[in-house]
């Protein structure tokens, strides 16, 4: 039992005696001074209550169980460190402003905390919630919170724009326990101009021409060497039977790239949709003053540079490089993302699906995990799209009944097919040629 003669309690006591009053409600124009003093460059403010943060919620109040706000945060990128074809430049530049916008976060929080309000600043960028891998790690979805905190809106290119800054921009994410008398409505406008050079851009074909954005294009080459790309390159180093049999499958430029990620901090292969976007009224101008030149600076060299571009063999990625960019390097490797439970691997198939792969292909498949997970669920794939839902929904043209322990070894490939089919761990009804199709719109 704690002593009330203690120094601490007795001036807590004391000044509790005083009535020292309950904060109100806070003024935003007080909370935005505060965030602009110690170096944000634009905020806006979202109730927790907000329908549209429905989806949200459930990770934010696991965050912060008191949040009544959530605050975002937007901070200004040098362009033309972003624009230069030297990528060293373009990394170094995105590892300022990630350090800043914690360090400013960090900030805030304390000057919050002095005033008597509970805050949480949440990591920007890096860590992630790494247990939980390969779901979803992040903490908050920024980008989404940005749009509601009226930052702006998204791009063609899947990069919140904002209305000054355009998509030199990186984002933040505070928490707060106090509740503001008003709030940031979304941008009743859209920044991007829908000119597409980030489609022209690209080189993996990520950015789609029609607005769809293939998500393993562009995380398997521009994460090579972070999460999924990481873990591929260990296995690679643990897979190889001696030095000359590494150096067969990795150059050495590419174990030094390796080195400079873990040394210096995680690094991307690729910025280009950032580089060559001229939404926001700070960049607009130099495009509508020369847009021939402003494409021949931003565009040109940036499909002519020779590099290396990474691929999952069979991929939408590998054909979109060969009849796009046939000078550049194609290299064939893994990304990584095995699911290591049932409802991974159904939470991942939207995000890894391959659309071109699935042409042609109009199915329903029901899937029925046995064992340590029971689950079952539906997917449907029809007309290059693809839905998961809950349960056994409509029928099927396809059925597999799995232990779902069986079935994750056999994605990590640990277990063969033909064994598990024989013991009955994993048996089909329908078609082989749906399972060999459904297997073919996940390249790994």
């Amino acid at each position: 039992m704690y002593s009330k003669d203690h120094p601490t309690i007795k001036w807590y006591e004391e000044k509790s005696a005083q009535g020292v009053p309950s904060p109100e409600k806070l003024e935003p124009t007080v909370l935005q001074k505060i965030c602009l003093d110690l170096g944000a460059d634009d905020i806006g403010f979202i109730e927790i209550d907000r329908p549209a943060l429905s989806s949200q919620k459930a990770d934010l109040l696991e965050l912060m169980p008191e949040v009544k706000t959530i605050v975002s945060l937007a901070f200004r990128l040098n362009r033309q460190n972003l624009r230069t074809i030297v990528h060293s430049v373009a990394n170094l530049e995105f590892q300022h402003i990630w350090t800043k916008a914690n360090n400013t976060a960090h900030r805030i929080t304390a000057k919050l905390e002095s005033m008597g309000i509970r805050a949480i600043n949440v990591p920007a960028g890096f860590p992630f919630e790494t247990e939980r891998w390969p779901g979803k790690m992040w903490l908050t979805s920024d980008k989404l919170l940005a749009i509601e905190a009226g930052l702006g809106q998204m791009g063609w290119n899947r990069l919140v724009l904002h209305p000054r800054f355009g998509a030199f921009t990186v984002l933040g994410t505070l928490l707060l326990d106090a509740e503001l008398t008003s709030y940031s409505a979304p941008l009743d406008y859209n920044p991007c101009i829908e000119c597409k050079l980030c489609v022209a851009v690209c080189p993996t074909g990520a950015v789609g021409s029609d607005g769809y954005f293939a998500f393993p294009s562009c995380y398997t080459h521009n994460y090579r060497e972070r999460l999924g790309g990481f873990i591929n390159w260990v296995e690679t180093v643990a897979q190889a039977q001696s030095a000359i049999d590494y150096r067969n499958k990795v150059t050495d430029s590419e174990t030094i790239s390796m080195w400079q990620n873990l040394s210096i901090g995680a690094q991307t292969k690729c910025d280009r949709c950032v580089a060559v976007c001229p939404a926001g009224q700070d960049v607009i101008g130099e495009f509508l003053h020369d847009r021939p030149g402003y494409a021949k600076r931003m565009v040109t060299i940036y499909r002519e540079k020779p590099e290396t571009i990474y691929v999952l063999r069979g991929s939408d990625a590998e054909a979109h490089v060969k009849e796009h960019f046939p000078h550049k390097t194609l290299k064939y490797v893994g990304n990584g993302t095995r699911p290591s439970s049932v409802h991974a691997f159904l939470f991942a198939l939207p995000r890894v699906f391959e659309r071109n792969r699935s042409e042609g292909l109009n199915a329903t498949f029901h899937f029925t995990f046995t064992g340590s997970e029971s689950v079952q669920a539906t997917v449907v794939i029809r007309d290059k799209t693809i839905e998961v839902r809950p349960s056994h929904v409509g029928e099927a043209d396809f059925k597999l009944n799995a232990d779902s322990k069986t079935w994750l070894e056999f994605l990590r490939g640990e277990k063969n097919l033909m064994w598990a089919l024989l013991t009955r761990k994993i048996k089909v009804k329908g078609p082989i040629s749906l399972m060999k199709a459904f297997a073919g719109c996940f390249p790994s």
